[in-house]
């Protein structure tokens, strides 16, 4: 068939009309399918209370994750289109790309099913021990243990759920990347998991150390508190001039001792996490702490020895300049000596000390010296005079001519 100088086929005719016929079909149930996913699947997300939230667009989860489904049903529907209307080598590299994501969606959703069917585990197995232990009134319980007075915390029970919540969490979280099988993504964060896995039994053990620690330091300080009264060690203190009135030296005695009992346990919880480093910084600060108590001991015996020293000097004549002296030299001396012992300044206590000594002594040489020359040419001279006058006397005549 001609028209004026065109020839029409009408083969090819049919065929385009067939072409279309077909894509408009495919078009037509491209809309339908994607109207109707787009409903269901936002009435079925909406209808999981755990998916009844709003995204950033004050539209629902399910309304978003339709909206999501309906796309790609259009795009595709419009790949088959394109493929009818025999434009595949346009649509090639889109239809790669779909590939690709169809063959990760069923990896995708496995992941899916596996944290959410975890999760939802996780919740119940928290809610169930939560309703366990309120039903034994564990927390009642732990309270008189003194767990409150460690941590602060009178619901241990809701913590301790907690706890075994976020291990069950990691667990699904490490099964679900490994679900998704990416390389690159799946195999350093489920790493980072384990060893965050790993390292829960550590942290638990370390913080049940620090607690048993605690209990046991707060412990013996109450007994100290009670015990060194009635020994009489806050008279001795007080009456030695060492404490003042009204401090209570047993108080302080125990709560340096709770500290140090606090920091060996935490020394050994530092241990057990294996952190070297911040057990290396604990036991400085252990050590330097028994040497600064020592030093104190060393100070607090030489005030005791002061004071004995100046009340046997001055006998009961109330404080006598001899005995004062005695007393503040003794007093120095042990000073410096329980600073040498903490390690404080490195030499320069000892070289105070030997200056402070040779200062006196020059002074004293010095005051001998100048203000003391009179009393000294006194005591030449009367000196002289008893000489001279236990000199032999000859009593007997003179010699003639005398």
């Amino acid at each position: 068939m001609r028209i004026g100088n065109y020839r029409f086929d009408q083969g090819l005719a049919m065929e385009i009309g067939e072409k279309l016929f077909l894509a408009a079909v495919i078009l037509l149930v491209t809309w339908a399918l994607a109207k109707a996913a787009k409903w269901a699947f936002a009435k079925l997300v909406d209808n999981v209370s755990f998916f009844k939230r709003n995204t950033g667009s004050d539209a629902s989860l399910g309304e978003a994750l339709g909206k999501i489904v309906s796309l790609l049903i259009w795009l595709f529907g419009l790949l088959a289109i394109l493929q009818v209307l025999g434009l595949g080598t346009v649509a090639a590299p889109v239809d790669t790309l779909l590939k690709n994501v169809v063959e990760f969606i069923p990896r995708i959703v496995a992941a899916g099913l596996i944290f959410f069917i975890g999760l939802m585990v996780a919740r119940i197995v928290r809610d169930l021990i939560i309703t366990a232990l309120g039903t034994v009134n564990f927390d009642s319980w732990a309270n008189r243990g003194g767990v409150d007075d460690v941590t602060g915390n009178s619901t241990i029970s809701k913590t301790i759920a907690t706890i075994v919540y976020v291990v069950i969490v990691l667990l699904v979280s490490i099964a679900a990347l490994e679900a998704l099988n990416i390389r690159t993504i799946s195999e350093p964060a489920s790493g980072m998991l384990r060893m965050i896995f790993a390292a829960i039994p550590n942290i638990l053990a370390a913080a049940i150390l620090l607690g048993i620690g605690y209990l046991i330091s707060k412990f013996v300080a109450q007994m100290l508190s009670e015990i060194l009264p009635g020994l009489g060690v806050d008279r001795a203190l007080s009456g030695s001039g060492i404490m003042a009135e009204g401090t209570s030296a047993s108080n302080i005695i125990a709560r340096v001792v709770q500290v140090a009992i606090v920091l060996f346990f935490a020394i050994a919880a530092t241990r057990l996490l294996g952190f070297p480093e911040l057990t290396v910084i604990l036991d400085e600060i252990l050590e330097l702490g028994g040497r600064v108590v020592f030093g104190a001991i060393i100070i607090a015996a030489g005030f005791m020895i002061a004071n004995v020293l100046a009340r046997i000097i001055s006998n009961d004549d109330g404080e006598t300049t001899p005995a004062v002296i005695v007393k503040w030299v003794t007093i120095v001396l042990f000073v410096f000596m329980g600073i040498n012992f903490m390690g404080i300044g490195g030499m320069i206590p000892t070289n105070i000390l030997t200056i402070l000594i040779a200062g006196v002594a020059v002074a004293g040489a010095l005051a001998f010296g100048l203000g003391g020359r009179e009393w000294a040419g006194r005591k030449l001279e009367e000196m002289d005079s008893a000489a001279r006058g236990s000199a032999p006397v000859n009593k007997g005549p003179l010699p003639p001519g005398a």
